[in-house]
């Protein structure tokens, strides 16, 4: 018995249409990855340079069953104002209290205290972002 060749012979009859097709695929996987990485970049340099206000919670105090205290430093170009909104859970992860702080002083770096007011006992306190006009 002899062995029925089921494919052309290598290299006679130019590329097999699977060949075009990995050759096409990976154009369009190269293509789509440098617009993505360039979308990426984007949204970082739109990130980091102009967002005019940003902050960090340096610790919270369970002041009370009523009373959270942050500490928040806050940096901002000088003259920019801004909000910055904190939240404040329970141990069971429902929210009791939500406050957004108004920052107007004009110099670069804040550091502030916010008492936060409960409806419940705090266990926990976070810093949801800050936002510049």
């Amino acid at each position: 018995m002899s062995a029925v060749r089921e494919q052309l012979p290598e290299g006679r009859y130019g590329r097999s249409a699977d060949e075009r097709a990995d050759r096409k695929l990976r154009i369009i996987g190269a293509v789509l990855g440098v617009l993505f990485l360039a979308l990426m970049g984007w949204f970082g340099w739109y990130y980091v340079v102009d967002n005019k206000i940003s902050a960090e919670m340096i610790k919270f105090d369970v002041v009370s069953d009523t009373e959270v205290q942050v500490h928040l430093e806050v940096r901002k170009d000088e003259g920019v104002e801004g909000v910055c909104t904190l939240r404040s859970r329970a141990e069971d992860g429902a929210e009791v209290a939500r406050k957004d702080v108004r920052i107007d002083d004009p110099a670069t770096r804040v550091d502030t205290v916010v008492s936060l007011r409960t409806t419940a006992r705090a266990t926990s306190a976070e810093l949801i972002g800050c936002t510049a006009p």
